[in-house]
C-alpha cells in the first residue's frame, strides 16, 4: 500500500472517533508578546503562547505619513483601510467542505456580476484614495478568461503597491508567468493536505500534483516568498503540521496555518478548531530555534523564523485571538457588493449605483458611510457560528 493512502485511511479511521482537545485553557494565556527571542522546548506546556502570542490594540505606524488616506477609508476607531480585496468570480474548479456545502451553492447569474470595466472603475477609486494592496480572490480568480488583462490594468493604478492573488493552484502554474508579467507580485496558494488521497477527499476534486507544480513554479519564478495557505482541521490535517513546517526548509515558502472559521453551509464545529496555540506547541516540540518576528500592526498573521529554514511559518488567529483593533482590509464581492468584515452579514451594493450613471462622488459618499459603520470588533466564534452570513465561495477568499 502506497504511504500517502496509508496515511489517508488511518486518518479516516480514526476520523469520526475523534473529540476536541481542550483550549479554553490555553487560549485564556494569549497576552501582548515580545518578539526577536527564540522558542525552546523549555518555555512548553502553555508559556510561549502567553510569550509570542500578539495582539494589534494600538496601532504604531500610521500609513498616513507615506501617502494621504482619504477620510473615506477611515472608519470611527481610527483604522486606515489600504487594503481591498476583490472576489472576481463565484466559481470554483474545486468544492471544498469549509468553503462550500456539499449540495453547492446558488450562483449569482453573469450579466449580475461585476465587468472588468466594473472592476478597474472602483479599483481606481479606492486606490486614487489611499489603498495601496489589492488582492484578487474567487470563487478561483484565475478561471477568468480575462485574469491577465485585469492583472495588467490593475497593476498600472498609479498608487498601487501590491497586487496579490489567492488562488487554489490547480490551473496556477501556466498561468503564473503570464501574470507575473501582468504586475502580480505576490501569490497565496491554498493547500489544506500534503496526501493526495486526503486532498481528493477535502475538495471532492483530483489535482493535489497540480498543485504542488504550482508552487515549484511560483518559487523558480522569483516569488518571494510564495504563501501556502493551511486551514488546520482537527481529525483531518492537524497531523501534518510539521510535515507543512518541513516544506520551509529549503525554499523561500511562508505555511500560514489558519484556524477554521464558521461560515454559512460549512458545518463548522468546536471540535474540529484547533487553536493556535495547540498549532504552536506541535511545532516547538519538532523544531528548534524558533524566532517570532517583528509584525505590522495591520498584519494578520503571527509570523516566526525557524532557525536554517530558508522559509517562515505563520499563524492566523481569527478565531482564539481576533486582530481586529489593526483590521485595514475592505472587500469587493463578484456582484458588486461592498463589504466592510469577513464576518459581518452587512453589505451594501456598488454595482447598483455604477448601472443607475452615478458620478464617482456618490461611490465615495456610500463607501464612506459604510466604512464609518464598521463594528469595533467581530462577533465571537460561538456567535459568529449563529450569524447569518454568505457561504465562503461567495465572499471570497
Amino acid at each position: 500500500m502506497r504511504p500517502s493512502i496509508f496515511r489517508f485511511f488511518h486518518w479516516h479511521l480514526r476520523h469520526n472517533s475523534l473529540t476536541s482537545a481542550s483550549f479554553s485553557s490555553r487560549a485564556s494565556l494569549l497576552s501582548a508578546s515580545s518578539s526577536g527571542q527564540n522558542i525552546t522546548a523549555s518555555h512548553h506546556n502553555g508559556s510561549l503562547s502567553k510569550m509570542y502570542s500578539t495582539s494589534c490594540e494600538t496601532l504604531s505606524e500610521d500609513p498616513s505619513k507615506d501617502r494621504a488616506i482619504s477620510d473615506m477609508l477611515i472608519d470611527s476607531f481610527g483604522r486606515m483601510h489600504t487594503y481591498l480585496r476583490i472576489s472576481l468570480t463565484e466559481r470554483c474548479n474545486l468544492r471544498c467542505h469549509y468553503c462550500m456545502p456539499a449540495e453547492g451553492v446558488e450562483l449569482t447569474p453573469s450579466p449580475q456580476l461585476l465587468s472588468r470595466e466594473e472592476i478597474v472603475r472602483l479599483a481606481s477609486l479606492f486606490v486614487s484614495s489611499g489603498v495601496d494592496k489589492i488582492r484578487l480572490t474567487g470563487g478561483e480568480p484565475t478561471i477568468r478568461k480575462d485574469i491577465e488583462e485585469l492583472c495588467l490594468e490593475l497593476s498600472n493604478l498609479k498608487g498601487l503597491k501590491t497586487l496579490a492573488m489567492t488562488t487554489n493552484g490547480i490551473t496556477l502554474g501556466k498561468k503564473l508567468p503570464k501574470l507575473k508579467d501582468s504586475g502580480l507580485n505576490l501569490v497565496n496558494i491554498s493547500l489544506d493536505t500534503l496526501v493526495p488521497a486526503k486532498f481528493e477527499f477535502m475538495t471532492r476534486r483530483k489535482g493535489h500534483g497540480r498543485v504542488m507544480e504550482s508552487i515549484d513554479a511560483a518559487v523558480k519564478l522569483g516569488y518571494n516568498p510564495v504563501k501556502v495557505n493551511c486551514v488546520v482541521m482537527r481529525g483531518f490535517n492537524d497531523d501534518e503540521i510539521c510535515d507543512f513546517v518541513d516544506l520551509t526548509r529549503e525554499r523561500p515558502i511562508n505555511v500560514r496555518f489558519i484556524e477554521f472559521m464558521p461560515f454559512d453551509g460549512n458545518v463548522w464545529n468546536v471540535k474540529k478548531l484547533v487553536p493556535y496555540a495547540e498549532m504552536l506547541d506541535k511545532v516547538v516540540e519538532k523544531f528548534t530555534g524558533l524566532q517570532r518576528i517583528q509584525d505590522h500592526p495591520t498584519e494578520t498573521a503571527k509570523n516566526f523564523r525557524i532557525d536554517g529554514h530558508q522559509g517562515s511559518v505563520s499563524f492566523i488567529t481569527s478565531m482564539t485571538e481576533h486582530f481586529c483593533a489593526g483590521c485595514n482590509r475592505l472587500r469587493l464581492l463578484a456582484d458588486g457588493n461592498f463589504k466592510v468584515c469577513l464576518f459581518g452579514p452587512s453589505e451594501v451594493s456598488l454595482r447598483d449605483p455604477i448601472r443607475l450613471g452615478e458620478g464617482d462622488d456618490k461611490l465615495r459618499e456610500i463607501i464612506g458611510a459604510a466604512v464609518k459603520r464598521k463594528k469595533a470588533s467581530h462577533a465571537g466564534m460561538f456567535d459568529l457560528a449563529k450569524t447569518p452570513n454568505r457561504p465562503m465561495i461567495h465572499i471570497g477568499g
